[in-house]
């Protein structure tokens, strides 16, 4: 979680966002988003004068309106630094998720809670997440995870460096994020 403008740099870099040229931000919508979801979460834990505030309301304003264009319901604390999202398309996120560092996120995942329960799932650093993917529950996902399209994760998996894939997901191979072609940053 951001808690000052040193982590805040430090996350952005890692987002590979902090030396963009403004071509690169102009013209990278999802770059764009990954600045102003990192400046919301900037101003969101850290304003505690009213201009702050106002500021933060700003940047709510603005990463809403993109994450709709994008077609992005992507809540603001829930991902470590180093996220990757490759493509435009429907990502949904509860705002209870915890993911770690380096998440690789593609199109048409869901990641949730299940029957109105506030609990949803807490995920590791360094995993993929293969489009159409869907993880819900109160579940935990290890780290170096490969999960495979259109997987349905609703159990946890502790054991890292592996690839689960399927419905229900279980672990199909050995190897995890790094063998789905997923060289995290950091």
């Amino acid at each position: 979680m951001i808690k000052s403008k040193q982590d805040y740099r430090e996350y952005r870099m890692r987002d590979k966002t902090l030396n963009m040229s403004w071509r690169d931000i102009l013209f990278n919508d999802r770059a764009h988003f990954k600045i102003l979801l990192r400046k919301t979460e900037l101003y969101t834990n850290c304003s505690s004068n009213f201009f702050g505030k106002l500021i933060c309301v700003y940047y709510k304003f603005r990463l809403i309106r993109l994450g709709r264009k994008l077609g992005f319901s992507i809540p603001v604390n829930v991902f470590g630094p180093g996220l990757s999202i490759p493509h435009r398309g429907t990502i949904v996120v509860n705002p209870s998720t915890r993911v770690g560092a380096n998440c690789r996120l593609h199109v048409c995942v869901n990641i949730g809670a299940t029957g109105g329960s506030s609990k949803a799932p807490k995920i590791g650093n360094n995993v993929y997440i293969a489009p159409g993917a869907k993880i819900f529950g109160d579940i935990v996902i290890a780290n170096n995870i490969a999960i495979g399209a259109n997987a349905v994760v609703n159990k946890s998996f502790h054991e890292e460096n592996i690839t689960i894939a399927g419905v229900p997901a279980k672990k199909i191979s050995d190897g995890g994020s790094r063998t789905a072609g997923w060289k995290p940053n950091g």
